[in-house]
């Protein structure tokens, strides 16, 4: 299945989808997803939306098929940056934040 006849590398799968909904900081997601200029992610959660396939496929796209290739991840917490090189995060800790 794939949303709204797109070619996707990730197969659409709704029940996954939605089943990680109630596990994301919903501001922290749509921050990042603005951060990356992706159009049309949703800015607030909506109701039933394990029935919406129109709002499931826009965070699959989101959490699915957005790549970063250079740059970094920052925590929301302590504010420690991750760096992304080439599509990979290296998020292992210096030997004295162990």
């Amino acid at each position: 299945m794939t949303c709204n006849g797109g070619e996707s590398e990730v197969e659409f799968n709704p029940i996954f989808v939605s089943r990680m909904i109630p596990k994301l900081d919903w501001s922290t997601l749509f921050q990042a997803a603005d951060g990356v200029s992706v159009s049309g992610s949703p800015a607030e959660l909506v109701t039933d939306y394990e029935k919406n396939e129109d709002f499931l496929c826009k965070i699959h796209r989101v959490l699915l098929e957005v790549k970063a290739v250079e740059g970094c991840l920052q925590c929301p917490d302590s504010g420690r940056e991750f760096p992304i090189s080439r599509g990979v995060s290296n998020m292992l800790l210096n030997e004295d934040e162990a």
